[in-house]
Formats: structure tokens, C-alpha cells, sequence
């Protein structure tokens, strides 16, 4: 630890963690008589914190980020020589890596041709909502700019964001927020709202329930997640997303996927909507898109989108007026490129459908054993099992019971996620999302974990 600012100890580094970090999602209270936790190193799928314990992580950086997981060094390196050469310069001017990535990107996503740089998640998704009002007042003279949100989805930490956002917990104390932005039903088939056949043409058409009671004529944008992620990874039912498509096309409505969690192989697919065959209008990314080794995010958009903001050379409020500091940064796109050569040159699209299957295949014998697990359901290597109190009525499981087994296995050294502060009464939904090279052996120690903490905590 030589050389970090005179911290030569990792005793000095904890003490000046505790001292001064102001963690995110924490209660700090705790940290008065217990250590925080400090991730020192990482290999692979595993990390090592500040007390030497080893950990297999399952949640790829706790927020399902590592996509490839650590210690890349091609990655550093490539990034490292970006720097060298040229770090930064404001995105109203080009980059090499910018521009070499943005044309690496629209090939894997036909029908979109536009790449929008920014540097988190939620900001992405905020350009997109700048859109959507810009062109409502050039376009549609200031009619359609509503945008729809997804009970259970999340688009990000920002108010905007927020105000987009259908998880309750996550929104409560920080509003009043901008209006415009209306919620439409969740998806979740096992927490059935409608006893239907079709259940996923049923929730689609929910929507449009939503439209037609608000006016199509004030809808701009429908934005969603491909698969639900910290609202408790919900895979839309059959015939959704086709419906959705239809109904979007049907009132001249924008569809921006937000694929920040889902996006850059996590589902097995480049991204999670192109399981499902339709065309968006906007998507959003972030995540794993350098897999944490730079900050970058990326609104893509369709060529028609783009046009709307060139109509009029002359004018000039006709432009998109924003810009994202830090999306001018060429870390970003430098780390984008090799990690999305990695993916290809190791197959790991192929490697997450594969190990998707088998880890559903492992969650879904947990079943047998343990009734508390009422659902398993996921999308290549991000999987979720939802917890029950009873199978009969699905009473979801006592949040704290959910949290125990979450550091059950961190006591066995398997690091696992939960959806927090999300749903109220609904926290109760064990998340994975372990890095794209798992193994069949990292998946039977994840599961293992799993099996050995529901055993204890629900005896």
C-alpha cells in the first residue's frame, strides 16, 4: 500500500475510510463499532477485501458492472496508452476511440445509428428525456411530452431519473419531482394482476390503458427495461414485447429501452431487447459497458430521431443543447473497445447463455428443497429467486430473513444481491449476476452458498 498518500498500512487506509468515505446505499451507524468494508484486489470472478478474505462475487462489482471480470490488463493497458496520448477533450470535438467504438456499437444494434456519450447510467437516460422534450416543442407543438415509466423499473439516481423510476422506496423523500412522467403496471407474472391467458399480451395492453386515459396526443416516450433488474428480475411473459412494439407504433410514441444493467452480453445477447425481436427508438447503456475499468455510458438513437435536431440549420435553438463533461473523457471508449473484444474473442455471449441455463437448472433444484424459494427466473447470467413466507399465498419472506441469507454467504466467502429499498413489502428477491467467464464450478459454489445459508436461516 506504499505510496497512496503516506497511507503505507492497510489499517490507515480502513481508518481513513471510516474516517472520511461516505459510502453509497449505507447506514454508517454501523461502521462506529464494525469496519468498513474495502476491496483491495481483485482476479477474475474473485475479490479479496482488506482483511485478506477471499470472496466469489456473483453481483460483478456489487452493482453488475464487471462484465469480464477483474484484472484485465489488456483493458488498463489500453486504456493507459489512450491517456498518454489524449485523455480529454469537450464531446463537441471528436476522438479516435469515440469515433472507432461508436462504429464498433451500431453494428451490433441494425436499425439504431447515433451514439450519445455521457458517464452514468442515469444521465443516458436523462439525455433521452431532453430529447423527447425538445422535440415535443419543435415537433408536436409542445404536446407529447409525457414520458411513460414501468411500475418496478429504475432508470437511475437523479431527480429526473428518479421521477422516471416505479420503486417507491427508492423514490420516497426526495420528490416533489418534475411532472410528465406516469406510471404504467408491472409485468411480474407470479404476482399476478389479471387472471388471464395471455398473461404478457394482458400487461402489455395495460399501457395502453395508460395512454388512452392520459391522451396519445400527450405521450412522447414508453421507457422500460428489458428485464427488470433491482425490481426483482422480471423477465416479461410471452407476447409482451411484441404488443408493446405495436402499441408504441400505434399512437407515435418513442420507445427508449434502458439496457444499463442488461446491455453489453449480460443476457447472452449484445443486448437484452434483441431477445424479443423489436426496435427501439432510444437505448440507453452503461454498466457493462467497460465493465467498470473507465466511466462511460451511451444513448443510442435511430437516424430519424437524430434528423429532428438538424431541421432547421438556421435556428439556433434547433440543436441539441447539452453536454456531458465527462463524456469528452477517451478513457471510456479506449476501455469500450477492448472489452468488447474480449467478449468475442473468448465467446462469452455463448459461455452466458450456457451458464444462464445451468444456474437456473441449480436455483430451480433448490426449489425442491427449500420452500421458500416461490420463483426462479432470469436471462442468461442475470437470475433471480424470489423468496416466500408461503408458496400457497406468496407472502413474501421477511425482508430481514432475505438480507440473512445475503450475509450468510458472504460469511462463506460468495458475495449475492437482494433487491433494497426497492418495492415496499417486496425487498425479497435474491439477485445474481456473476461475470460473464463463470465456470460451472463458480455457479455450484454460488448455488451451493445459497443452499447452505436458506438452510440456516429459514431451519
Amino acid at each position: 500500500m506504499e505510496g497512496f498518500n503516506g497511507l503505507n498500512d492497510i489499517g490507515a487506509v480502513v481508518e481513513a475510510d471510516r474516517a472520511h468515505v461516505w459510502h453509497h446505499l449505507s447506514q454508517h451507524k454501523q461502521y462506529e463499532t464494525v469496519d468498513p468494508r474495502v476491496i483491495v484486489e481483485g482476479k477474475g470472478m474473485r475479490v479479496w477485501d482488506a482483511r485478506g478474505k477471499e470472496h466469489l462475487d456473483a453481483v460483478s462489482g456489487g452493482v453488475w458492472t464487471v462484465n469480464v471480470g477483474y484484472g484485465r490488463e489488456s483493458i488498463a493497458d489500453a486504456v493507459r496508452d489512450q491517456l498518454v496520448r489524449m485523455n480529454y477533450f469537450a464531446g463537441a470535438a471528436g476522438s479516435i476511440p469515440g469515433s472507432v467504438f461508436a462504429k464498433r456499437l451500431i453494428e451490433k444494434m441494425p436499425g439504431l445509428s447515433r451514439v450519445y456519450y455521457s458517464n452514468s447510467g442515469s444521465e443516458a437516460n436523462e439525455k433521452v428525456y431532453k430529447m423527447v422534450r425538445q422535440i415535443s416543442h419543435r415537433h408536436h407543438g409542445g404536446k407529447k411530452w409525457k414520458i411513460l415509466y414501468r411500475e418496478r423499473d429504475y432508470h437511475g439516481t437523479t431527480i429526473a431519473a428518479l421521477a422516471s423510476g416505479g420503486q417507491a422506496q427508492r423514490n420516497a423523500q426526495y420528490g416533489p419531482f418534475p411532472d410528465g412522467f406516469v406510471m404504467v403496471p408491472h409485468c411480474l407474472e407470479y404476482r399476478n394482476q389479471w387472471d388471464v391467458e395471455n398473461y404478457g399480451e394482458r400487461a402489455a395492453d395495460a399501457i395502453e390503458e395508460v395512454i388512452l386515459r392520459e391522451g396519445p396526443d400527450t405521450i412522447g416516450c414508453l421507457v422500460l427495461e428489458p428485464v427488470t433488474a433491482g425490481g426483482g428480475v422480471i423477465v416479461p411473459p410471452t407476447g409482451y414485447w411484441e404488443r408493446v412494439q405495436e402499441i408504441c407504433r400505434k399512437y407515435d410514441i418513442l420507445l427508449h429501452i434502458d439496457e444499463v444493467v442488461c446491455g453489453v452480453g449480460r443476457t447472452g445477447l449484445w443486448f437484452g431487447y434483441q431477445h424479443y425481436g423489436i426496435q427501439p427508438d432510444f437505448v440507453t447503456m452503461a454498466k457493462g459497458v467497460a465493465s467498470g475499468y473507465a466511466a462511460i455510458s451511451c444513448t443510442v438513437t435511430t437516424e430519424a430521431v437524430f434528423e429532428m435536431f438538424k431541421d432547421d440549420p438556421n435556428d439556433p435553438m434547433s440543436y441539441f443543447r447539452d453536454i456531458s463533461t465527462f463524456g469528452g473523457c477517451t478513457a471510456g471508449p479506449a476501455a469500450a473497445l477492448e472489452n468488447m473484444r474480449i467478449i468475442e474473442a473468448e465467446g462469452l455471449l455463448a459461455n452466458t447463455l450456457a451458464m444462464g441455463d445451468y444456474c437456473l437448472a441449480n436455483l430451480q433444484a433448490l426449489m425442491e428443497k427449500h420452500r421458500v424459494i416461490g420463483e426462479v427466473r432470469g436471462k442468461g447470467l442475470f437470475v433471480g429467486a424470489e423468496l416466500v413466507a408461503d408458496r400457497g399465498t406468496k407472502e413474501p419472506a421477511d425482508e430481514k430473513k432475505v438480507q440473512a441469507v445475503v450475509a450468510d454467504c458472504m460469511a462463506q466467502g460468495v458475495i449475492i444481491g437482494a433487491t433494497n429499498r426497492s418495492v415496499p413489502g417486496f425487498n425479497n428477491t435474491l439477485c445474481l449476476s456473476p461475470a460473464l467467464i463463470a465456470t460451472k464450478d463458480d455457479i455450484d459454489q454460488i448455488t451451493g452458498a445459497i443452499d447452505a445459508a436458506l438452510g440456516r436461516v429459514f431451519a
